[in-house]
């Protein structure tokens, strides 16, 4: 599984970096975790608000930071 963190380094998207990292862990699974911060890149997915969140290429968030728990829900879902 790859997640991709979408954003420019503003405080949401460090903020929604570090709650991707504490959904892994509490998941126990292998993840590919990247850190997308080149606006080109960003717009491939069309999101244009940040932070944005990506599972396995597909857009499931944007323009929020989802809390642990609902970051474990989406993990969970996409396995």
């Amino acid at each position: 599984m790859k997640i991709g963190v979408l954003g420019t380094g503003c405080a949401k998207c460090v903020q929604l970096e570090r709650v991707v990292h504490e959904a892994v862990a509490k998941t126990g699974r292998f993840v590919q975790i990247e850190k997308v911060d080149d606006i080109a890149k960003i717009m491939e997915y069309q999101v244009m608000s940040t932070p944005g969140l990506v599972i396995d290429g597909k857009v499931v968030s944007t323009g929020k930071v989802l809390s642990v728990d609902e970051v474990v829900k989406l993990i969970e879902e996409a396995a």
